[in-house]
């Protein structure tokens, strides 16, 4: 049986109110009273439930969420499961906060990072952008004891505490193993595009699309990525030019967003059905785009999962517990034409 607060009372010899103090930090126990409960907690190997603690107590979370703002599809699918989440704050016990950034700042982000209070904060979920500053705010939380918590796209060897996403290595395999799959037996070029490479979830999907490319499909040649800045009018300006000087191209893999602009261009030229196409995230565009056939799969992640994710890995941390890997796990989810929701 689990020791509890009356073996300690009892072995330290002092009163139940003495150790609820000594417990909560609370002033009017002398050193030495503190001194003989620590040291009877330490003899009979009592560990404190954190999380039952804070229930009995109410304790209000305070959670600061920082997204880019813009025109992405699913970001705003973020920030509308950030916004639902602050419904069931009551019930869940959260303070909920949102706060938008340009998309791939990091001199925005860094400095939203340093405008936080962090006396009054339990957490932090954040889109991470790679650069030296924003890992200096990172770390600037944690040595204040905040729980930081990256969001779709991690900063690996980092001072984060947990990443909230799928493996977007994995998915990036999985984009090339379909696309070779469609394009079949055709030679030609495969053009790539990307939102930016300073976030590491482009760079990791890019990484893995490579891997099986030249692995697996050597006949096929992968172009030098094309940034759009998840914009979709930089998408359709880059990726007609591509196509313009590389009329051989049989595939495209968007693993960023701003589809909107590649939908228009293949469409525009009559060349969605010739060129076989995977593009990540399930939008309204990609949607009817996979419907007429101008997209041949999507592959998609819950925005809602990863926010609930983010939540309960920041409330765990708090009360320093490690997160349920298992209910953690975001899945890469594939849809084609037959089997969208």
């Amino acid at each position: 049986m689990r020791p509890t607060v009356h073996d300690i009372a009892e072995a330290a010899g002092v009163s139940l109110a003495t150790v609820d103090r000594v417990l909560n930090r609370r002033p009017g126990v002398r050193q030495s009273t503190i001194g003989r409960v620590e040291e009877a907690i330490a003899r009979i190997g009592y560990v404190r439930d954190l999380a039952a603690a804070n229930l009995a107590k109410r304790r209000i979370y305070p959670l600061v969420f920082i997204l880019p703002e813009g025109p992405n599809a699913f970001m705003r699918a973020l920030e509308a499961a950030v916004l639902e989440a602050k419904t069931r704050s009551a019930i869940e016990r959260t303070d909920i906060r949102l706060l938008t950034i340009p998309p791939f700042d990091a001199q925005a982000l860094a400095q939203a990072l340093d405008t936080l209070d962090l006396s009054e904060l339990a957490g932090v979920a954040l889109v991470a952008t790679e650069a030296g500053a924003v890992r200096e705010g990172v770390a600037r939380l944690h040595d204040a004891g905040v729980p930081v918590v990256t969001l779709v796209s991690d900063l690996p060897n980092s001072r984060r505490d947990h990443y909230v996403g799928i493996d977007n290595v994995a998915a990036g395999r999985t984009a090339a193993s379909l696309l070779g799959r469609f394009v079949g037996n055709c030679r030609g070029k495969i053009a790539v595009v990307a939102g930016s490479m300073l976030v590491r979830d482009h760079v990791e999907r890019r990484m893995g699309f490579d891997q099986v490319m030249h692995a697996e499909f050597p006949a096929l040649d992968v172009l030098p990525v094309l940034e759009g800045l998840d914009d979709g009018a930089t998408v359709a300006r880059v990726l007609a030019g591509c196509l313009e000087a590389h009329p051989d191209v049989v595939g495209v893999y968007s693993l960023g967003a701003g589809n909107r602009g590649m939908i228009e261009v293949l469409e525009a030229r009559g060349v969605g059905r010739a060129i076989s196409v995977v593009a990540h995230e399930l939008s309204d565009h990609a949607r009817k785009a996979l419907t007429s056939g101008t997209i041949d799969a999507v592959i998609n992640q819950d925005a809602g999962h990863e926010v609930r994710s983010a939540i309960r890995v920041m409330k765990a941390r708090a009360d320093g517990l490690p997160p349920v890997d298992d209910q953690e796990r975001i899945r890469i989810d594939i849809f084609l034409r037959d089997n969208l929701p």
